[in-house]
Formats: structure tokens, sequence, C-alpha cells
């Protein structure tokens, strides 16, 4: 569906790899801006990322959401070139970019869903060090601890080949406990179902992040947030968690 507000679509180059990106603009000065991390096999289309894309813009924030290096129409080998360590360059940059682009303000909210969240989670103290002004941030079935997750996908599908298991121990295996301690105004969702992340990592990163912060575990909830109820309380809660965070940053 096609935005009502300003999109710019954009590019951006790391590591020799060109990009694509695009910023939603709610058409008010100076909006705060949220930039989105998707998950291990999504894309800046990602449903999350499509629901922020309306929802932002329409309440006076920006979105900027960014397909990964080896993703959707950014440069790059899904195979070679997918580690964590990536990732949190490709956000980091995407963050840099988004705010050069000087149609926002400096005040910084991050999502990210799943290996998004992983992602946000990664980058934050490097974030910190930037012209960003990082007041906090929504994260979705974020795992915490990469030996904890399930079902991994290492079979082919129609954008890739098949994954060995080397490729999650060489590139996605991460603990993540001692960066999450930087996070602060952080909500966390996470479905208490969840059969690829379990629970628990949401447990362990409430308990390692900074006050203010809450976590919501959705009864019954899958990993996709399939649930058109759960769909409906992400939307409400995320919507009042980045405007009480961007609240706070001028207050």
């Amino acid at each position: 569906m096609q935005s009502k507000y300003p999109v710019l679509e954009t590019h951006f180059t790391v590591d020799s790899l060109t990009l694509t990106g695009e910023l939603f603009l709610p058409g008010t000065d100076q909006p705060p801006l949220v930039v989105g991390s998707h998950g291990l096999e999504g894309s800046r289309h990602s449903a999350k990322q499509q629901v922020l894309s309306r929802l932002l813009p329409e309440n006076g924030m920006a979105f900027f959401r960014f397909d990964h290096r080896g993703c959707g129409d950014s440069q790059g080998s899904f195979v070679s070139d997918t580690s964590l360590a990536t990732r949190t360059k490709d956000f980091v940059a995407a963050v840099k970019h988004a705010l050069h682009m000087e149609m926002t303000s400096t005040d910084l909210g991050v999502f990210g869903s799943s290996m998004g969240g992983a992602v946000c989670i990664n980058a934050w103290q490097e974030l910190e060090k930037t012209d960003a002004r990082v007041c906090g941030g929504v994260l979705c079935a974020a795992p915490v601890k990469s030996r904890t997750i399930h079902n991994i996908p290492t079979r082919a599908n129609d954008t890739r080949p098949a994954l060995p298991l080397d490729f999650f121990r060489q590139n996605l295996l991460f603990d993540l406990t001692k960066q999450a301690a930087a996070l602060h105004h952080v909500l966390i969702f996470h479905g208490g179902a969840d059969q690829v992340v379990p629970v628990s990592n949401a447990h362990i990163l409430f308990d390692s992040m900074q006050p203010p912060r809450k976590c919501i575990t959705q009864k019954g909830g899958d990993h996709q947030m399939s649930s058109e109820n759960h769909q409906a309380e992400f939307e409400a809660r995320t919507l009042a968690w980045y405007k009480k965070i961007f609240a706070l940053s001028v207050s």
C-alpha cells in the first residue's frame, strides 16, 4: 500500500556493498527517528517493518528501514556476507546515513525483530558514539544466547542454498548478556510458545537491561507473532512506547 506520507528511497555503502533503504517521514520538521533491523532471512518489507512504516509516520515519527547485505535489494551474498558482526556494521551505517540525510532530529529509537533484535543489542554501545541520542527501543523475539535457538534454518529455500551448521557456528554464535547491560528504555515482546527463540531469552534480556524497561510475554504466541490479537497489542504498545521515550528526551 502506498504511503500518504513522504517516502525517500536511498542507498548507502558498507564494505563496498550498496545497501537499499527507505525513509518514511511524517511531514513535520525534524521528527524523531526509528531505525529497524529485520530478521535473519527477512527484508525491509517484513511484516513488522511494514507496520512501522505506516504507524510511526502517522504519529509524528520517522522510520528508516533497509535491507541488510545479501537480503532484499541490497548487494552481497547471504551465505558469505551474513554474520552478527556484519549486520551490526550495516545497522550502525544505516543510522549514520539516515541522520546524514538531515530530515530528522538526532533522537533515535531502535527496532529489531528476531536476529534484528540481536543486532540492535550488539550495536547499542556503538550507536552511543554517533551523533544520535539513543532514546530506547522495541525488540521482538530477540535471541540473546544463540545456543538456545531451535529449528535452525539449514534447508535450502527459494532465495538461498542449504546452509551447513558451520555457517551458524562461524557467523552466528553469540552471547549478548554483557552487551544487553547498556540498554535502557526498551520494550520487549516475546511469544510464550516461541519454538524458534525460547522465551528464556526475553527473561535474560530483561534482567540484564537498565530500567526503565518492560517485557510483554504474549501467551501462546509464536515466533512470527501470527495471532491478530498479539499483532494489535504490538501496534498499540509499540506506538505508546516510542511516544513515551521521545517525550522523555525533550523533557
